[in-house]
């Protein structure tokens, strides 16, 4: 469990919330997902990460509905991890883009064969919810190149995030975001699948949060 809490599981799945990770959990958030959102039902992308020590560990990110919030289309955007040690994890994210940012109104994560939670909404209101949808007027476009991936070779935008926190090499159709490569000062992800016909991976009836439960799965994995 150690490698998912550093590597931030929960950082990770909640970027689009980045707070309540750090916040309530005292993880660590891992890469945010930039690119350019093109929110598609059924679209998604597997990912390999890479930590600065060389740990890798495959995200699957994805787009499995669609609601109406506020009035405002809102997608169930949805991040999955395979294979830790408390097995499968899945969390998603109820999302609406407003301008060049997509906010986060509700989040449900899944851990093994436990029962989904949802996060309480006091919660969500307390952390910082917004996550950049659209990174071109927070990144220098430094002209196209192709790039060659696990997923295919592909012709991408690449872009230099202005803050100096990586490059990101953005195409049409690769995964929700375009995102097709990011390298940052720690840490990469590069897209090994694309995916077009992504379903809900939670299962079952969704549960209040127990943080008691939580800090217990974390102990005895």
């Amino acid at each position: 469990m150690k490698m998912v809490a550093r590597f931030g599981w929960v950082g990770v799945l909640l970027t689009m919330s980045p707070g309540l990770a750090s916040a309530q959990m005292g993880m660590h958030a891992g890469p945010a997902m930039r690119g350019i959102l093109n929110p598609v039902v059924g679209s998604g992308g597997q990912y390999e990460m890479t930590t600065e020590k060389g740990t890798t560990m495959l995200m699957e990110i994805a787009i499995v509905g669609k609601e109406s919030v506020g009035g405002k289309d809102g997608y169930w955007f949805e991040m999955t991890m395979a294979n830790t040690s408390m097995g499968q994890m899945v969390s998603k994210t109820l999302t609406v883009v407003d301008g060049t940012d997509a906010v986060t109104s509700r989040t449900i994560m899944q851990m093994g064969n436990r029962p989904p939670m949802e996060m309480p909404m006091q919660m969500m209101k307390s952390s910082a919810q917004k996550q950049p949808a659209d990174i071109r007027d927070r990144a220098e476009d430094v002209g196209s190149e192709t790039i060659t991936t696990p997923a295919g070779t592909f012709t991408a935008e690449h872009y230099k995030m202005k803050d100096g926190s990586g490059d990101a090499w953005v195409a049409p159709k690769a995964g929700p975001y375009g995102l097709v490569k990011f390298q940052g000062k720690d840490t990469s992800m590069v897209l090994t699948k694309v995916i077009t016909d992504a379903k809900d991976k939670i299962t079952g009836t969704p549960v209040p949060f127990n943080p008691m439960a939580f800090q217990q799965d974390q102990q005895h994995p």
